[in-house]
């Protein structure tokens, strides 16, 4: 990790297969993908390498869509994806805000190790994405994740 990098670790008290399901299954996703109150309005996903990942947000009434690539995908173990590619490996002209993610999932006696990192290109993106608010936000979210993960049926 460097100073790119944003990294988020929590243990989720939810079984790892909800949480994965919860990550790769769009219906799945909107229900806990941003801070509430707002909402995802859609939500494409397509876990495979190349595949598109797509959310659609609404914050304060205003749309944001969000277009990206999954670039890796280990079921249940991590899922990797970035708005600097598009579906089918093509470029964004131009990307979001420039990161890839990278999740990784895990046992644990209390359900699940969880950690997401946001890797930038360059160190304004990763300083602008944190003043975004990412461990703020990204944390509201985790915490979203974790109580929908857990209505899920094992």
């Amino acid at each position: 990790m460097t100073d790119l990098d944003l990294r988020l670790h929590r243990i989720l008290k939810a079984p790892r297969r909800a949480v994965w399901r919860c990550w790769t299954e769009p219906d799945l996703l909107r229900p806990w993908f941003v801070p509430k109150p707002h909402r995802v309005l859609e939500a494409i996903l397509d876990p495979r390498p190349g595949g598109r990942f797509f959310t659609l947000m609404e914050v304060e009434g205003r749309e944001y869509p969000n277009d990206g690539s999954f670039l890796e995908v280990v079921p249940e173990t991590r899922l990797v994806f970035s708005d600097v590619l598009l579906a089918d490996w093509r470029p964004a002209s131009p990307p979001g805000l420039g990161f890839s993610a990278i999740l990784t999932l895990a046992d644990h006696p209390e359900g699940t190790e969880y950690t997401a990192l946001a890797r930038h290109g360059n160190a304004a993106t990763a300083r602008r994405h944190a003043e975004m608010g990412f461990h703020e936000g990204w944390g509201t979210v985790a915490t979203q994740l974790e109580a929908f993960a857990r209505t899920l049926a094992p």
